[in-house]
């Protein structure tokens, strides 16, 4: 074949040599040839563990520092980012603008495909010079193939304002060492379906981005043990949650959960510390001020061994 393209060399468009004759399979062949595949993803994940607990440390740095996280990428991609942006409030009670997506195309783009708005290098930087990004952010920039110009154009202007970027691809031969301070490349293989992204490479992204926002969640103080203690309670689900971790924690019943928690107005590490250290709301929520918002060193208490003595405790 004479014809070649910037493309046809990428790892996300080769041809999968295990799915040559997917049309003519079997459905439950077909299931077990994607199980096969996607066995393939926590290795590639695995290998690049290391870059990855260096991308946490760069994020929970800047966050501690009152620096923001943007996600910022293209089709598949910037869904992710913006998935794992949008859940960071009710998970660990963060304001909007903490983590942040920026999807190539607006929100419109979302929720239908808008072609050809991943090849505008100049839309992405005025897209970080919008949100005003500068030194204290960090900008992970996600691309499957490496090349998204739009994801490319968000990066040189975020460089620029002299913030720290990430990058999260899916090609391991991405030419942007020179200007990135950080390069997470999973070499997952050919897609199932030569080059949708959205199967293979989309699951290792949506791997990379979990552990870098939910472990720098950790790191900031965002869990007491593995407990969601910043939960917000926007919903009946969400409030007996708070309840029940409170119950956890300090050992109260049910009623003295809800009387906790109505005077600390649902924030469910006040209501811990209130509890524990026999405190005023007030009181509480300036303890957690001077411990760096820490409920182990609000309280000085470790939960690991009350959680290890509920775990082994025999089912009622």
């Amino acid at each position: 074949m004479g014809y070649q393209s910037k493309w046809h060399a990428l790892p996300t468009e080769q041809i999968n040599d295990a799915s040559l004759a997917i049309d003519k399979m079997p459905v439950l062949d077909i299931v077990d040839l994607v199980i096969n595949e996607d066995r393939k993803v926590v290795a590639a994940v695995a290998r690049e563990r290391e870059r990855i607990a260096h991308g946490v440390e760069i994020i929970s740095a800047a966050l501690k520092k009152k620096g923001r996280l943007f996600l910022v990428g293209a089709g598949t991609s910037g869904r992710l980012g913006i998935v794992e942006a949008a859940e960071m409030p009710p998970t660990f009670g963060t304001p909007p603008e903490l983590v942040q997506g920026i999807m190539a195309g607006g929100q419109d783009a979302v929720f239908r495909a808008k072609e050809g708005v991943e090849d505008n290098f100049e839309e992405g930087t005025r897209a970080v010079a919008r949100l005003r990004v500068s030194k204290r952010d960090v900008v992970v920039g996600v691309s499957a193939s490496g090349i998204t110009q739009f994801v490319r154009g968000a990066l040189t202007g975020a460089r620029k304002k002299g913030a720290r970027i990430i990058f999260v691809t899916c090609w391991p031969g991405a030419d942007l060492q020179n200007y990135v301070d950080l390069i997470i490349a999973p070499a997952v293989g050919p897609e199932v379906i030569a080059g949708s992204t959205r199967l293979k490479a989309g699951t290792a992204t949506k791997m990379v981005l979990n552990m870098l926002t939910t472990i720098s969640m950790v790191r900031i103080g965002k869990t007491y043990g593995n407990l969601m203690v910043d939960v917000r309670t926007g919903s009946e689900k969400l409030k007996d949650r708070a309840k029940r971790i409170l119950m956890i924690v300090t050992g109260v019943d049910d009623v003295r959960a809800a009387a906790l928690l109505k005077q600390a107005k649902w924030n469910v590490k006040i209501a811990i510390v209130m509890e524990k250290a026999g405190l005023t709301p007030a009181q509480a929520a300036r303890r957690l001020r001077t411990s760096h918002d820490l409920v182990r060193d609000a309280i000085g208490e470790d939960i690991e061994p009350r959680l290890r003595e509920l775990l082994a405790a025999p089912k009622k």
